[in-house]
């Protein structure tokens, strides 16, 4: 608790330091900083919070066009440690999209943090990894968000805005290689037609060859091909009519899943082939591969009067992705699994706020949601996988022998149409200094799950004094079933926030978070093996109620601010937290068996931890960036039936983010040279637990990148290197049916980056 007093008694003196006469130059900074939204420039964006964050309270971090360039952000997880106690790991394949913040996550289902692009919600947690290109700016507010943004924004929500046609006209282009035998090529043009109407086309591919071989085949794993585009069309007139619309589309290609062995019960069994898999090795038979379709069109109209604006945000979303494995990633020949899904969604929000009041200030808005899914899960056990999985205790007893004919297929289906709506209301009352929020949010959403699931099991047993193996009558299954949930929530928010001016301010907030239940869909083929298993000893089947779980609640408490001093050449964001976690939604195996994932609740947990953030610019040349976030995430009560994890650490949040970055910009003095940009940072992540009972975990580790550039107006060309040490560390932990895995880090990569601008 020392640092906390010690960060909090430094940066509240921060706030105070600046006289209250020297606004002049700050200002001239502000306007000139890479994270200001300047008004005349905003086409439709900020509907829901306030234009200037810094002076909003709530905790957030702002990377603009410049930043985004520079620090090499394609993809949401680059975002990665730049943002304090934000942790997106990159492992697995795109379909991963796990998001922790301030020990708030989740591996699979429902994410703890929102997502929007030009103000258009991802509903589908499974394109959250996607490219991004041509990007004006990016926003992470870090604490529940769920009074404005509702459900699954119990951590924050990031906002991603893409550049507007109306602000830059012309054309780019940019081409770059990498590490990993890595291309990136995009393109995109602007056009501003006339005063009222504007458009914008763009496209990307990436190829890459990866970083990791799978030593049983001799290929490299995480391959990866993606191609995507877009396009925007917008409309405004002089009477304050704004209209965006924006569509997209995306595919992307993978192989993915470099699970490397580490130990566990297939240790020393060799396959058929006699080939023993060694700790530390990428080697499994089957392929693994990912492959994902997306489809968004959001339509924006904002109206906006002198005292009133009224807004509408419509979207349809289609996401088409497929997931086949190695589930048992051993050169063992155990089991398959598939994966397919098939979502619709249509979403509505409207927005009446009022503009400008000096002293009351409100918001209404309405919210609706429609989705359709179809999911098909077939897995495949090979005969070695029922008879190590399914037969192996009952043989053990040396009371029989039972072996399986030929392979088990379970195939699985799913529908799971859900809907939801809500209201919700923000008032903001300004007195003197000071201005007080209160929000409301009222929340329901039912989601339908139907189930069917097939299945077979043909084996042979030898009990007793039988001489010879007799072949049983196959056991067949054919089961459906329907299952229904609905939630209705109420979502309140308060804040105060106390004004030195508009970019120096203290704040306090409580605030409430909502995080949906829902389906173990990954869990139902387990379900159904242990009704074939069952039925193959003779004895009867007992459902669970393993196959759904509840939502996660908690309350979020806070106090912070924002300061700036010295004339604006030292400016930065400080949050202390507590959160207060019930039912948190934790993904885990059902048994030592289990093949598939589940997500189960526990009963508390409790997070406390502070972070803050510092830009200084000590001269027009120089760029000092400092982000730190620690985060102390401990389970309150949480026992799983057999242990007590109470006092343990929630798994896979790191406790302390860290990112530096120096900035020193060179000017040539030679016109068409432009300027020499030399970059240096540094990034550290860790302690990161992988489980429970935080037996095994990731110790703190730091990494250092570096890049050197030559920019000018009209281009760019940069060489840049990230993991420069090529620092040695684990992204990802899990343990399957007894077996021990790990994805670590590629090491270091090199690129470099060429960017030309036509105006």
């Amino acid at each position: 608790m020392k640092l906390y007093r010690l960060t909090l008694a430094l940066l509240v003196a921060g706030v105070l330091c600046l006289p209250a006469s020297a606004h002049t130059n700050e200002e001239q900074l502000v306007a000139d900083a890479d994270t200001t939204i300047l008004v005349d420039h905003v086409q439709v964006t900020a509907i829901k919070q306030g234009l200037v964050l810094r002076s909003e309270p709530v905790a957030a971090t702002i990377v603009g066009e410049r930043a985004v360039d520079r620090n090499h952000i394609t993809a949401l997880k680059d975002m990665a440690e730049i943002v304090p106690n934000l942790h997106i790991p990159d492992y697995g394949s795109r379909m991963t999209s796990s998001i922790y913040v301030r020990g708030l996550g989740a591996r699979i289902d429902q994410p703890a943090i929102g997502l929007t692009v030009d103000n258009v919600p991802v509903m589908q947690k499974n394109g959250f990894d996607t490219e991004l290109s041509d990007i004006e700016r990016i926003e992470v507010l870090r604490g529940p968000q769920s009074t404005l943004y509702g459900r699954n924004t119990m951590g924050g929500v990031i906002n991603i805005y893409t550049l507007s046609p109306f602000n830059y006209q012309g054309s780019r282009l940019e081409a770059g290689y990498s590490s990993g035998n890595t291309y990136r090529l995009r393109v995109s043009t602007y056009i501003k037609i006339n005063n009222k109407w504007a458009s914008s086309l763009s496209a990307y591919t990436t190829r890459s060859d990866g970083f990791f071989r799978n030593e049983l085949t001799g290929k490299i794993a995480d391959w990866e091909n993606s191609d995507g585009g877009r396009w925007k069309l917008l409309f405004r007139n002089n009477k304050g009519l704004r209209i965006e619309n924006t569509l997209s589309v995306a595919m992307t290609k993978q192989g993915g899943y470099p699970y490397a062995f580490i130990g566990g019960r297939s240790e020393g069994v060799a396959n058929a082939d006699g080939y023993v898999v060694k700790p530390g090795q990428i080697a499994y038979n089957d392929s693994c591969r990912y492959e994902r379709f997306t489809f968004s069109d959001g339509l924006t109209i904002l109206y906006e009067t002198d005292r009133h604006s009224l807004s509408s945000i419509t979207s349809y979303q289609l996401t088409d992705d497929d997931m086949r494995l190695d589930n048992d990633f051993t050169p063992l020949d155990y089991f398959t699994l598939g994966q397919a899904i098939e979502e619709h969604v249509i979403t509505e929000d409207l927005i009446f706020r009022s503009r400008g009041a000096r002293t009351y200030n409100y918001l209404f808005g309405l919210y609706g949601f429609y989705r359709a899914q179809q999911m098909e899960a077939p897995v495949l056990f090979k005969t070695a996988g029922v008879d190590e999985i399914i037969f192996k205790a009952a043989n053990a007893s040396g009371r029989v022998e039972m072996h399986a004919l030929e392979n088990m297929p379970l195939n699985s289906s799913f529908k799971s149409p859900a809907y939801g709506f809500a209201a919700y209301h923000e008032s903001s009352l300004r007195f003197g200094r000071f201005e007080a929020k209160a929000g409301l949010r009222v929340e329901h959403e039912q989601v339908r799950l139907e189930t069917h699931g097939e299945g077979m099991l043909k084996f042979n047993l030898k009990a007793g004094p039988m001489p010879f193996p007799i072949e049983q009558e196959p056991i067949t299954l054919d089961t459906k079933s329907s299952y229904k949930r609905h939630f209705t929530e109420l979502l309140p928010k308060f804040s105060l926030i106390y004004r030195f001016d508009e970019n120096r301010n203290l704040y306090a907030s409580f605030s409430r978070g909502f995080k949906a239940g829902g389906f173990n869909t990954q869990i139902y083929s387990d379900i159904l093996r242990e009704m074939l298993q069952t039925q193959a000893m003779g004895g009867e089947f007992e459902e669970s109620d393993i196959l759904s779980y509840d939502p996660e609640y908690s309350w979020n408490y806070e106090v912070g601010g924002h300061f700036s001093c010295a004339d604006g050449i030292v400016r930065g964001d400080f949050a202390l937290f507590a959160i207060d976690c019930r039912n948190q939604q934790l993904t885990v195996l059902a048994d030592a068996n289990a093949t598939g994932r589940m997500m189960t609740n526990a009963g508390r947990t409790r997070s406390l931890g502070g972070e803050f953030a510092l830009q200084i610019k000590p001269v027009q040349a120089l760029d000092i960036d400092l982000s730190y976030g620690y985060t102390n995430a401990t389970f309150r009560h949480y026992v799983d039936g057999e242990q007590d994890f109470r006092g343990n650490y929630v798994p896979f949040a790191p406790q302390h983010t860290l990112s530096t970055g120096l900035t020193w910009t060179i000017p040539t003095g030679v016109r068409w040279l432009g300027d020499v940009v030399l970059h240096s940072g540094m990034r550290g992540v860790g302690k990161i637990y992988w489980n429970e009972a935080n037996t095994v975990s990731q110790p703190y580790y730091t990494t250092f990148n570096a890049s050197v550039r030559l920019e000018h107006q009209h281009y760019a060309i940069d060489f840049w290197g990230q993991n420069l040490t090529d620092k040695a560390y684990d992204v990802f932990y899990f343990e399957s049916i007894g077996n021990r895995f790990v994805q670590r880090d590629c090491g270091r990569i090199l690129g470099v980056t060429l960017r030309i601008n036509f105006q």
